[in-house]
């Protein structure tokens, strides 16, 4: 089975990181967005995936697809390669692996990350919806629902039709059937909400052309698309996962952290809810709350509720701060 991951958003709302980096390669507590989406899989679904179709923009660079590729070799499946010149919508971005749309497909938008405590089976639907209870449906796409099956979709409900929001996962039978729908869409000029070609739209066709439909609920549905949306979600995941920590030189360690290979701390007072990246160097410092990606450098701080790129230094700093790769920041 094939699994499919549109990327090639140029992830604005988690800028600087994403000058460098695209959202979905963003660590979270030592492993990428997209890697723990991969393993939710490997781990609920009653398949195997053998191929990882990624979607990236026209710039992505020979690095990253390397990274990717390696990533999916780890979990032993082949990965391929789509562009998507331009960012058209949900539809349109699924439409640019058309040629690999063929029998059975999982779609996930890698902007978040979702878990279940149950396994989930595809069996005896044409394509199972991903979905998760929420407080205000008004905010999302829905899924009306008789029981385990779909019976219609609704874009951000005026009135409480169903508390049951789509969060951007979907299994399909038949690839072709779908893409066949999309290609209606982009053929007619059909677009919704922003005037794009929303993959809504494609389901609603294959609803209305009588495909069952099953719904799949998650647990857990934690977003990463803003900087403090990916704190906050790098929070849970450490309190969930309770990484162990080795003793550092004269430095205090306050759980839930998450520290990788080769880090250096002496002198400082770490935690909690700190994520901090391979081969990073800590000296007389406090730090609260943040995410400090590999290879960082960081001396006489103070910070809470920071973000620090890969090979980026911070001297002195204070506060909030947020420095892409490869930046120095002295204060």
């Amino acid at each position: 089975m094939k699994l499919i991951i549109p990327m090639a958003g140029r992830g604005t709302r988690v800028r600087p990181h994403s000058h460098t980096t695209p959202k979905p390669l963003l660590p979270v507590a030592g492993t990428m967005i997209v890697e723990r989406i991969v393993e939710t899989f490997a781990r609920t679904l009653d398949r195997t995936i053998d191929e990882i179709v990624y979607i990236l923009g026209p710039d992505f660079s020979r690095e990253i697809k390397e990274t990717l590729t390696d990533m999916s070799k780890r979990h032993n499946a082949k990965a391929t390669f789509r562009v998507q010149d331009v960012a058209l919508g949900t539809a349109h971005a699924v439409s640019c692996a058309g040629e690999d749309l063929e029998g059975e497909v999982i779609i996930v938008f890698a902007d978040t990350i979702f878990d279940s405590y149950e396994k989930v089976t595809v069996d005896d639907a044409d394509s199972v919806i991903w979905l998760k209870e929420v407080e205000d449906p008004s905010r999302f796409g829905v899924a009306v629902h008789d029981g385990d099956t779909i019976t219609d979709f609704v874009e951000k409900p005026s009135e409480p039709i169903s508390n049951l929001a789509i969060i951007g996962v979907y299994y399909f039978k038949q690839g072709e059937d779908l893409m066949k729908e999309i290609q209606y869409l982009l053929d007619n000029n059909v677009t919704g909400h922003g005037d794009e070609y929303q993959l809504t739209d494609a389901l609603d066709r294959l609803l209305k052309d009588g495909k069952k439909f099953k719904k799949a609920t998650v647990d857990e549905w934690l977003d990463c698309g803003t900087l403090p949306a990916w704190l906050e979600t790098t929070g849970e995941i450490l309190k969930k996962e309770n990484h162990p920590y080795d003793d550092y030189k004269g430095t205090t360690i306050h759980p839930p952290v998450y520290i990788g290979k080769g880090v250096e701390i002496s002198g400082s007072e770490i935690g909690p809810n700190v994520s901090i990246e391979d081969g990073t160097k800590i000296k007389n410092s406090t730090i609260e709350r943040t995410i400090i990606q590999k290879n960082a450098q960081l001396n006489g701080c103070k910070l809470e509720g920071s973000t620090i790129g890969n090979h980026a230094e911070a001297h002195n700093a204070k506060g909030e701060i947020h420095i892409g790769d490869h930046s120095i920041l002295k204060q």
